[in-house]
C-alpha cells in the first residue's frame, strides 16, 4: 500500500470519534479543483514523500489507547486490490474503520460492507450526472456512481453522501439537481470549497461561495434527509 500522508489526530473527520487519518496515493478522478495533487497525480505522487506500513502499523500499535477510529481516504482508497487486507489488520487491532470515497468502485464498496471491514462511509457526490464528466476532469461516470449511491441506501451501514460546492463548477440549481438524485438518504453535507495549491491553478485563488449562499441551500433541501449540514 502507497501511504502518503497520516494525520496522527483528528476530532473532525470521523463523526463522534477520535480518530487519525491515512492517505492512500493515487486517484482514478481528476477533479480540477483537487487540493491534493500529492495524491492523485503520478509524477507527483513519484516523488512525494511516503510512510511504510510498518511504519503506520507501529504508530497504530502506539496510539491503541487514545484513538477509536481510523479514516482511510486519498486519493481514493478504493482503486488498491489490497484494501480489504489493509482494513483487516487495521481491524484486527480494535479500531472502527471510515472509508471516504469517491464511489466510482461499487464492487470494492460491496466488498468491503458485505465483509464488516468498515463502519461508516462518506461519498463524494461531485455533480448532476450531466456534468459528472466536466466536474471530474473527464473521468466520472455517473452510472457507475448511481450503483455506489444504491449500495449505500440499502445498507445497514452508516453513511453521509457530499458535495463540494464550487463556484464556476457548480450552482444552486446543481444541488437541487444532485438533492432530486439521492434523495432521500440519511446524511447530506455541502463543503464549502477553499482555495489553496489544486490541479488546476485556476482554481488556487477561486473566492468560495458566501456560507449564507450554502445556508439558504441547506434551508431548502433538508426535508430531503435525516441529517443535512454546511462545512466550511
Amino acid at each position: 500500500m502507497v501511504i502518503g500522508g497520516l494525520q496522527k489526530f483528528t476530532l473532525l473527520d470521523y463523526p463522534g470519534k477520535i480518530a487519525a487519518t491515512v492517505f492512500l496515493a493515487g486517484c482514478n478522478f481528476r477533479c480540477p479543483f483537487c487540493y491534493n495533487p500529492e495524491l492523485v497525480l503520478p509524477e507527483v505522487i513519484k516523488n512525494a514523500p511516503k510512510i511504510s506500513e510498518r511504519s503506520f502499523f507501529k504508530f497504530l500499535k502506539d496510539r491503541k489507547d487514545l484513538l477509536e477510529g481510523i479514516v482511510v481516504c486519498g486519493g481514493e482508497p478504493t482503486i488498491h486490490r489490497d484494501l480489504p487486507l489493509f482494513i483487516k489488520k487495521i481491524k484486527k487491532m480494535g479500531f472502527a474503520v471510515k472509508l471516504d470515497t469517491n464511489g466510482a468502485n461499487p464492487q470494492m464498496l460491496k466488498k468491503l460492507i458485505d465483509q464488516n471491514l468498515i463502519d461508516y462511509v462518506a461519498m463524494d457526490v461531485k455533480a448532476p450526472k450531466e456534468k459528472y464528466q466536466e466536474v471530474t476532469g473527464g473521468k466520472g461516470d455517473p452510472e457507475v456512481i448511481e450503483k455506489s449511491i444504491s449500495i449505500l441506501k440499502s445498507s445497514k451501514i452508516d453513511y453521509e453522501f457530499r458535495t463540494t460546492v464550487v463556484p464556476t463548477l457548480l450552482s444552486k440549481d446543481d444541488i437541487l439537481e444532485i438533492v432530486k438524485w439521492i434523495s432521500p438518504a440519511k446524511k447530506y453535507f455541502l463543503q464549502n470549497f477553499s482555495p489553496s495549491k489544486h490541479i488546476d491553478p485556476k482554481f488556487n485563488n477561486q473566492k468560495p461561495y458566501p456560507e449564507e449562499y450554502l445556508l439558504e441551500i441547506k434551508k431548502v433541501i433538508e426535508p430531503f434527509f435525516e441529517v443535512c449540514g454546511v462545512r466550511n
